[in-house]
């Protein structure tokens, strides 16, 4: 495997557990409120959107467990180091466990999200790319980050808050992080051309899903 597709999917994960830790920080962006991880976690979509239309779907998907994997050792050290006692001068318990400590249900909500929001942004750029044959890349970029992005934002606020705001709440909320995140990466078009071009170029590889199972517990 070269070092260009060891580095997108360096960039991928990075790009997920930075987001996911900067997300305890809720930020105001115009009159919407937002967390802090909109800054990088639309980057993860692009660049997924990249690797599946470089490398393809299967490459894609191997790199979408891999960063799922990832994140769930994140998470399972940073309990771990919530959960040992803290030194007897250490004064930053109570702001490790607020800033780094999220709820059961909020992980849960968040890894769900992201393999349904991931897997059906890979797939639906590799659809696209089939039957654009190859052309209009813009369509199968936005496109494929309505779609997942969409997903992933409706999973992850229906399983972390259904319940415990209003309806309405819900609502404004989804369709906030929605809207943001396909504004992002339609902003992002033309560094996505540039990305692809180049890797392309350099990979000498242009990948069509023609015959690839999109099954996404395959990793062969």
């Amino acid at each position: 495997m070269s070092w260009r597709f060891i580095a997108c999917t360096a960039l991928f994960i990075t790009c997920l557990l930075t987001a996911n830790v900067t997300a305890s920080k809720l930020i105001s962006v115009g009159s919407l409120t937002l967390t802090a991880g909109i800054v990088l976690f639309p980057v993860s979509y692009i660049v997924g959107d990249v690797l599946t239309e470089v490398w393809g779907y299967a490459a894609a998907r191997r790199v979408i467990w891999l960063g799922f994997a990832c994140n769930l050792l994140m998470v399972a050290a940073i309990w771990a180091g919530g959960a040992l006692p803290p030194a007897p001068f250490w004064k930053g318990q109570a702001a490790y466990e607020e800033i780094l400590g999220q709820a059961p249900r909020i992980l849960a909500a968040s890894f769900v999200a992201y393999l349904i929001g991931e897997f059906a942004n890979a797939y639906v750029l590799a659809r696209l790319k089939i039957a654009t044959a190859g052309r209009w890349l813009w369509v199968r970029t936005i496109g494929s980050t309505i779609v997942g992005e969409g997903l992933d934002s409706l999973v992850f606020v229906a399983l972390a808050f259904a319940g415990t705001v209003a309806s309405g709440v819900l609502v404004e909320i989804f369709f906030n992080q929605w809207l943001v995140k396909v504004v992002y990466e339609a902003a992002a078009t033309p560094l996505t051309y540039a990305a692809v071009g180049w890797l392309k170029a350099r990979e000498r590889l242009d990948t069509y899903d023609v015959t690839t199972d999109f099954n996404p517990l395959r990793l062969s």
